[in-house]
């Protein structure tokens, strides 16, 4: 089918528009940066101290700066237009990434790696708030669920590319050489952004534009007002936050699953390549979830994707079994991540939605960390089929809160001003996000792939 003529919501339609296709471009190439030196910067820091203790500390040093910061970065995408805090991030990033490469050659004090690493993390912080703003500014409304699901494709391919791009330089060459080519993935990222003509679109709303805003604790206290006036904005949160306490939990879990399965050690890592497939399909599934007649209901049933399988993890031992429902698990997750991208997007005033956002996501984050810290204190009081099964039972248990969410009268979020050469986006009433049915028309599931291909010929 021509991408022309896709159904509205659909992936395919959002890649329609050329502005939309160069920040999903940019997306992507940022985002298979921010994996791709993982496994150099470990490897360097483990060569020289020979300790897994500070392997450790530079793998939290990458973590704790994006859930510490990520307010800030929520506030920096409502004070300064996003085109320029994209590149700008990018370019930081480069930098590092280049002064990283000099450590390794250098052999300089060990203990910048993980100082550096942090500070990119922290350069990075900015970049999603930034993007996702944007997003509703490029696409229409009826698109929004197409493309915010094109950029849960993106950054799951990158997690998954990220990596393996980077062991493949680590053997052919030596850390330094995986973070020279990591610097230039975030200049392509940046050169990519930099082709979106400037305009309305990037800018933020009226109160940033309005002079000087408020101090930085005022800003981030003016976007957790706009998530505690709207109920079905914090429930959304809570959502994507319980399926993020659901995957840290599974970092632990999975490795006992793995062993009870009959898949040994190495089944660990096939486990977790089932739940990237599953959240892969999951993005291809996005348009017809969003096309269903209750939100509400879709998402209850994806929080039910999310936990069943675990609870059946509690008596299933083959290890067929186990992929299948690990996957399913990954489809579900990535449905309520979408669901709530879109939902806030749609609910939330554009001139406050970085700093909602940039709140949002770092409690997504923190829920990755509690989840992996509760696992081992289940296992130990409960072993590991009791462990399972509290796992399993959170997420559906959670759904259980949704019923009400119908109730929950919310403001119209404003519109953004006509923008030439992108689309600006309807405001939707906050309860309809969940309550209503989006635009009518016939899904079409597409294959993940599609956006492979889409972001090679972007430029076209």
């Amino acid at each position: 089918m021509n991408k022309n003529n896709a159904p509205a919501g659909t992936i395919r339609a959002a890649l329609r528009y050329p502005a939309f296709r160069r920040l999903l471009t940019g997306l992507a190439i940022s985002q298979v940066g921010d994996w791709l030196y993982n496994l150099a910067l470990v490897a360097l820091v483990y060569q020289r101290t020979h300790s897994a203790l500070w392997a450790g500390v530079t793998t939290a040093a990458r973590v704790v700066p994006a859930v510490a910061l990520g307010p800030l970065g929520g506030v920096v995408a409502d004070r300064f237009d996003r085109r320029l805090v994209m590149i700008a991030s990018d370019l930081i990033r480069v930098a590092l990434m280049l002064v990283l490469a000099l450590v390794a050659a250098a052999h300089l004090p060990i203990l910048l790696a993980p100082a550096i690493a942090a500070a990119a993390t922290a350069a990075g912080t900015p970049y999603l708030p930034c993007a996702s703003a944007t997003t509703p500014r490029l696409v229409p409304d009826a698109d929004l669920p197409g493309a915010n699901a094109a950029r849960s494709a993106v950054t799951g391919l990158g997690i998954i590319a990220g990596p393996a791009l980077g062991g493949v330089l680590l053997l052919l060459g030596s850390p330094a050489l995986a973070f020279v080519i990591n610097g230039l993935t975030f200049g392509l990222s940046a050169a990519t952004v930099l082709a979106i003509p400037a305009g309305d679109c990037f800018r933020p709303g009226a109160a940033g534009r309005a002079g000087r805003p408020g101090g930085l604790l005022s800003d981030i206290a003016a976007g957790a007002a706009v998530l505690r006036r709207s109920p079905v904005a914090l429930r959304l949160v809570g959502a994507d936050v319980m399926c993020s306490v659901v995957y840290g939990m599974q970092t632990v879990l999975l490795l006992l699953v793995a062993r009870r399965s009959g898949l040994g050690l190495h089944g660990y890592g096939y486990l977790f390549a089932a739940l990237g497939v599953g959240a892969l399909a999951g993005t291809a599934l996005a348009s017809r979830a969003l096309r269903h007649s209750s939100q509400r209901k879709v998402l209850a049933d994806m929080l039910a994707a999310v936990g069943l399988p675990m609870l059946l993890l509690a008596v299933v031992r083959g290890p067929v079994p186990a992929l299948i429902l690990v996957a399913v698990t990954g489809v579900g997750a990535v449905l309520v991540e979408i669901l709530t991208e879109t939902g806030l997007q749609r609910m939330l005033p554009p001139e406050v939605f970085g700093r909602a956002y940039g709140l949002a996501l770092p409690a997504a984050l923190a829920g990755i960390a509690l989840g992996s810290l509760i696992a081992p204190l289940l296992v130990t009081a409960l072993g590991t089929t009791g462990a399972l099964i509290a796992c399993g039972a959170a997420a559906p248990v959670y759904a259980l809160t949704l019923p009400r969410m119908a109730a929950a009268a919310g403001a119209p979020a404003a519109s953004p001003p006509a923008l030439a050469g992108s689309v600006a986006a309807e405001s939707v009433p906050a309860e309809s996000v969940l309550a209503e049915p989006v635009p009518a028309g016939r899904a079409a599931a597409e294959a993940p792939t599609e956006v492979l291909a889409a972001v090679i010929s972007a430029g076209r």
